[in-house]
């Protein structure tokens, strides 16, 4: 097909990403809130960017989009690795190319002609996401069913340490959103990739 026609993102990424994004966005603001419930740094959440209202509202709030998250990220990876796409986009992972991105990028010459063609620095932050999405769920686990889960509370250091976990695991996701933000909007054709499919 000619090129700007040609599928880059299957409806199934496409919608995957939009539940994700939805459900990322509640379970931040409502993590929050919870948070500043029983804070363990110096730092207080604003309430202006916080959701639920009040603690319980907020544990409401966070356990409905848990169950979003969750679902969605099993179809998500079901999806990758049944249609060969995990191991197609996301592989191999070259150190001295990801490197040379890293360069690439800082220097601003990192080519993003072919949206269809993930590079080096988008192979390993992704693949991030995906890791630090399967601590948020395992630490979140521990937080919500310690008892019922405690070889796993005991392999994340115990219960304040998961809650710690959490917290910092939900920092770096919503950091990765910032920068992943940042670049649709140097990038804005990858939006609407995103939004089209083509």
């Amino acid at each position: 097909m000619a090129n700007g026609t040609h599928l880059i993102h299957p409806l199934w990424v496409r919608i995957t990403h939009w539940i994700n994004a939805i459900a990322v966005i509640i379970m931040a603001m409502s993590g929050w809130r919870i948070y500043d419930a029983s804070p363990f740094f110096p730092i207080v959440i604003p309430p202006e960017i916080s959701l639920g209202g009040w603690l319980g509202g907020a544990i409401q709030w966070h356990f409905a989009a848990m169950w979003l998250l969750v679902g969605n990220g099993l179809i998500y990876l079901a999806c990758n690795v049944f249609s060969g796409r995990l191991r197609h986009k996301f592989f191999p992972l070259s150190p001295r190319a990801f490197m040379a991105d890293v360069l690439a990028t800082l220097k601003g010459k990192l080519s993003h002609a072919d949206l269809s063609h993930y590079n080096m620095v988008q192979r390993a932050a992704y693949l991030f996401v995906m890791l630090d999405l399967a601590l948020l769920v395992l630490s979140g686990l521990v937080l919500w069913k310690s008892v019922q889960f405690p070889i796993l509370r005991e392999l994340l250091g115990g219960y304040e340490a998961a809650r710690r976990e959490h917290f910092l695991a939900m920092a770096a996701l919503v950091g990765f959103a910032v920068i992943h933000l940042i670049m649709v909007a140097l990038f804005p054709r990858t939006l609407l990739a995103m939004i089209r499919g083509r």
